[in-house]
């Protein structure tokens, strides 16, 4: 008998727990931004707090360094919750990058001292992530509302921790933040798309794909607001060596040194904009697929995020191809959706790689022959490369080419 009464259950598994964002903290209202991120931590941790409020003062002076050496050794236990560890890491990174990168490039510090190692690589630990600063610190769970009533725009917007870089360094997370926000419509759409693939529902997947298109379109029109509040000058020479990792970078060969955690130098990625969830999940979802560098790159790059979000790319990497879905059906209504989908993607890529270009490539003899005042020069060692470490044209191009590459035609 207790066979039968557990078949019914099993059928009910396959058919019954579809895709939901809930189960992977992602959220209906900010997609894989934090939902109002905190600002303050408790009192305990005073002295990380006040380094990072004085953060592009302390990198500018050249004073960040005597200031950490000076900070007591603090335990991560009082930490309460998740969005306590989540400031912890966003603070604890900042101050990190602010430490190694203070004197500019040709002068990195290779060794991180344990009051800010020991407390790092614990909180890290605790969240899953890596002990350096990553997209999910610089934009997901770096912004605040100046009226939580308002909608989320700009003017409405704040950053929690800042480098150097004024107004442009605002621009530059802020405009990701809403970036990010252009993307939850199309979050959902994936999710109604995937179940309606499951069920299957024509009529759900159609309305899915139109969502889907626009919510990218969203996200391109969104993009655009950097030109607006960021500029390529500052960004170059200014701001991206703060996102600069010591992993397949020449400046710091030979990795990091965390006092207390290891005997040997550790290497990790800079900050990345492949480290968002959001395309990845795009790209499994339309099932396009990258050249082995790329792909290998943007598989590393999916360990730089919280485990929830990666854990949600491999469900919609498991669930049934909707390629072949769409194929099978011979529903040419859902195969001109699907492409548009494509093309709308592709058209997002085109746009980035233009922007990439604007901002570092044509800035880069700007900065060279102006050397910035007191503040590290622009990084050599990074020329033409992103700041996770790939030569950055070559691979937005590649990638984009391979969005292409995913248009169905029509068999028969």
């Amino acid at each position: 008998t207790s066979n039968k009464i557990m078949e019914p259950q099993s059928q009910d598994l396959k058919t019954a727990p579809f895709l939901t964002l809930g189960r992977f903290h992602i959220s209906e209202d900010y997609g894989f931004l934090l939902p109002n991120p905190l600002k303050e931590l408790p009192d305990h941790y005073r002295p990380w707090m006040e380094i990072a409020n004085r953060l592009p003062h302390l990198i500018g002076s050249h004073q960040l360094r005597a200031q950490v050496n000076e900070m007591p050794l603090l335990n991560c236990q009082f930490l309460t919750g998740y969005r306590e560890q989540r400031l912890a890491h966003l603070v604890l990174t900042f101050i990190t990058m602010g430490y190694v990168w203070q004197d500019g490039e040709a002068q990195p510090k290779e060794v991180l001292p344990r009051t800010l190692a020991l407390p790092l690589v614990e909180v890290s630990r605790n969240l899953g992530l890596p002990p350096i600063l990553l997209h999910s610190d610089v934009v997901l769970a770096n912004w605040a509302t100046r009226n939580p009533g308002r909608p989320l725009e700009i003017r409405n917007l704040d950053p929690i921790v800042l480098f150097p870089g004024g107004e442009s360094l605002r621009g530059f997370i802020l405009v990701t933040v809403l970036v990010e926000k252009a993307a939850v419509p199309g979050i959902k759409a994936l999710v109604q798309a995937v179940n309606a693939v499951l069920l299957p529902s024509p009529d759900s997947l159609l309305q899915a794909l139109q969502q889907l298109r626009l919510s990218i379109k969203d996200i391109t029109r969104a993009l655009g607001q950097m030109h607006d509040y960021v500029d390529p000058d500052i960004f170059y020479a200014v701001i991206r060596i703060f996102f600069s990792g010591w992993k397949d970078n020449p400046a710091m060969p030979a990795g990091l040194l965390y006092e207390g955690v290891s005997k040997e130098p550790l290497h990790y990625s800079g900050a990345s904009a492949a480290q968002s969830t959001v395309l990845h999940a795009f790209d499994e979802f339309l099932g396009v697929r990258h050249s082995k560098e790329s792909a290998d790159f943007l598989h590393r790059m999916r360990d730089y995020m919280p485990p929830s979000h990666r854990a949600f790319i491999e469900e919609i990497h498991s669930a049934p191809s909707l390629r072949d879905h769409i194929l099978s059906s011979g529903n040419s209504q859902l195969l001109t959706a699907y492409n548009q989908c494509v093309e709308a993607l592709a058209a997002l890529r085109s746009y980035h790689l233009a922007m990439v270009t604007k901002y570092l490539i044509t800035a880069a003899p700007k900065a060279k022959g102006r050397k910035t005042s007191h503040l590290p020069g622009p990084p050599q060692a990074l020329e033409e490369r992103g700041t996770g470490g790939t030569a950055v044209v070559r691979f937005l191009k590649s990638v984009r080419d391979k969005t292409i590459e995913a248009i169905l035609h029509q068999s028969g």
